[in-house]
């Protein structure tokens, strides 16, 4: 049997780790923030109807620097007494809680052991990887801002694929983000939409012959 699916491609944060939502909702807590004061940001610099080069756009494409973000987040930003919130270490507060999530990190492991190739494409945020873990399990990793380019933009998408040397019906895309698995489906992958890994693993084993949809493994392993 021909194998249709070459290549897995998986999103970090919120795919590859726990919820970003959940990091999020403990540093508005921890910082007294109002949370409707950072959905009002949100909305603004990130929905569908955001108009191009908002904040977000320029920090996931390298041109925002994290203090500079930092700068206009916190002007934004105000804690439940209408007080404003210093433009001190915001990004490092939102992903404090973002943990690598090990049970995706199997599921990887169990497409590499399958004979896959496995990729990684990010928009980062200023956040942290774990280079050394995820350099070693990923071919290649395309984070946005190394890059200049973002998603749901097809030029990453297409650079990807560049990289990857598998054509796009051949690859299959995982994202948490709607609109990032829209914009992968216009390029030609087939996608995912991440919700729970089990969901996922269920999702890809449809595609993939010889990944079992359910996840056995019990033994405990180190967070990369």
């Amino acid at each position: 049997m021909t194998r249709v699916v070459e290549a897995v491609v998986f999103d970090y944060g919120g795919v590859l780790t726990t919820p970003v939502r959940d990091s999020i909702g403990s540093w508005l807590a921890r910082e007294g923030i109002d949370p409707g004061s950072f959905s009002r940001a949100l909305k603004a610099w990130l929905s569908r109807s955001a108009p191009a080069g908002t904040p977000i756009h320029r920090l996931e494409t390298g041109e925002l620097s994290i203090a500079e973000f930092d700068a206009l987040l916190g002007a934004e930003l105000r804690r439940h007494d209408g007080a404003p919130v210093p433009p001190v270490d915001l990004l490092k507060g939102l992903f404090a809680d973002m943990r690598p999530d090990p049970v995706m990190f199997d599921l990887v492991e169990d497409l590499r052991r399958l004979g896959l190739r496995v990729a990684m494409l990010s928009n980062s945020w200023g956040n942290t990887y774990p280079r050394e873990h995820i350099d070693a399990l990923f071919d290649p990793v395309v984070i946005s801002g190394e890059v200049g380019m973002r998603k749901p933009d097809p030029d990453i998408f297409e650079h990807l694929l560049a990289r990857l040397g598998v054509p796009a019906d051949r690859v299959v895309f995982v994202d948490d983000a709607e609109p990032n698995t829209e914009g992968a489906g216009r390029v030609g992958l087939h996608t995912v939409l991440h919700t729970h890994p089990d969901t996922t693993r269920k999702e890809l084993s449809r595609l993939i012959p010889g990944l079992d949809s359910d996840h056995h493994s019990t033994e405990p392993k180190e967070n990369p």
